[in-house]
């Protein structure tokens, strides 16, 4: 079946499908809740900035509202788990019932197909790798610092052997991530991890995996490209070409055109979208919906960039960047920091986007703020000093006033 839509549409269709077409629930957001939205999504990106709270928390919050940061903890890190840690859209918390559709991203990681550097460093330290998952399987839970050697040296990527060791074994699949101490991976033997009836399931063939996960990531956008449903759970280029027309086929996905898209679309079928999209929600800049950026080009007709690793004097809108999306536009950016010991919510900047009315977006804009704010527990709101939206921002906060439920 062959669909065509219209920029309007697919892009209604996909604030559904990522469930931000609807104003969020009145009540409080329940365990329930949590996981029902991250079945939805498939997928939530785990990144390690933390100048306004780390990217993991958002998504939920933009569509549940201010549930407690410690259920999502509990899901990926308690005793009973639904979520568990893995490369699926980057690093990422997964359903845990998703296991076995990556055991094949394992099984190539142990093939040294992979991460090539990664690969090589556990091809040539066998020894040294293996000496390491015994004594995992001896000491129990570790950390990388619990195999460095040495003074170990700053930055992301400057790596001890352990590390690397570590993570090798994190990608093949043999070890997992038992919880975090601060942000430091805590890790174990998969199997005192996971749960064993999850382990016993049986393991699918690549194709019937990488069928299953672009299903997933179809259902999560809503109106796709093959390359978004490929990015979506990073999966390989030419087996993914083979198992979309294998699904179309199968009737499991539809085909179609989307005004001013130069790809062709998929869609699950019986996507739908929302009649008038309500949200007023600030997203992530590592939110489902505008990770890949040309996806959200297309989408909201505007570009997204993550200026983080852009040097200050090149950046356009601000450091750690929220775009503001209110019914179906993204109708401002504000740059937001977390200042946890004066508990303010700092807006550094707050851009409002071309076309876009101040006086609607101003209103909705604050009050996101401050619910983001007594979310954070964070005691005020301190207005932005530059941006279109400065000064009625400053109006409404004043100094800093106090966030409201």
């Amino acid at each position: 079946m062959s669909r065509t839509l219209s920029a309007r549409q697919a892009r209604r269709i996909a604030l559904a499908a990522q469930g931000l077409a609807a104003a969020r629930p009145s009540g409080p957001a329940t365990r329930l809740a949590l996981r029902k939205l991250a079945g939805r999504l498939g997928a939530i990106q785990i990144d390690s900035v933390n100048v306004l709270v780390r990217a993991h928390y958002l998504p939920a919050f933009s569509r549940l509202g201010a549930y407690p940061r410690a259920l999502l903890e509990e899901e990926a890190w308690g005793k009973r788990p639904s979520l568990f840690e893995y490369w699926g859209h980057e690093a990422s918390l997964l359903p845990i019932d998703l296991q076995p559709l990556l055991r094949w991203r394992m099984e190539r990681a142990r093939r040294g197909e992979m991460w090539t550097g990664l690969a090589r460093f556990a091809r040539e330290r066998r020894d040294y790798v293996e000496h390491v998952l015994a004594e995992i399987g001896r000491r129990g839970p570790v950390t990388g610092g619990d195999f460095a050697q040495g003074r170990r040296q700053p930055g992301w990527w400057s790596w001890t052997d352990g590390k690397r060791a570590l993570e090798w074994l994190f990608w093949a699949g043999f070890i997992a991530v038992r919880t975090r101490r601060g942000f430091e991976r805590v890790y174990d033997l998969t199997e005192r991890v996971l749960p064993a009836a999850v382990l016993a399931r049986p393991t699918p063939s690549e194709a019937d995996a990488h069928r299953a996960l672009l299903k997933l990531a179809a259902g999560a956008l809503g109106a796709a490209t093959a390359g978004d449903l490929r990015d979506y759970f990073r999966l390989p280029l030419a087996e993914t070409k083979a198992r979309l027309v294998e699904l179309v086929e199968a009737g499991e996905l539809e085909t179609g055109a989307v005004e001013g898209w130069r790809q062709p679309a998929f869609f699950a079928p019986g996507a739908a979208g929302a009649r008038r999209p309500a949200a007023a929600a600030l997203l992530s800049p590592f939110d489902n919906l505008i990770w890949r950026r040309e996806r959200a080009e297309r989408l909201f007709g505007t570009r997204i960039r993550l200026e983080i690793y852009t040097p200050a004097e090149r950046r356009e809108h601000g450091y750690y960047v929220l775009p503001f999306l209110q019914g179906e536009a993204i109708t401002a950016r504000v740059d937001l920091k977390s200042d946890r010991k004066a508990g303010r919510l700092l807006v550094r900047a707050a851009h409002l986007e071309p076309g876009a009315e101040a006086d609607v977006v101003g209103p909705a804009l604050a009050a996101e703020l401050a619910r983001l704010a007594a979310w954070l527990e964070l005691r005020e709101v301190q207005p932005p000093p530059v941006g279109a939206l400065s000064a009625l921002l400053g109006r409404e906060f004043g100094a800093g006033s106090p966030g409201v439920a």
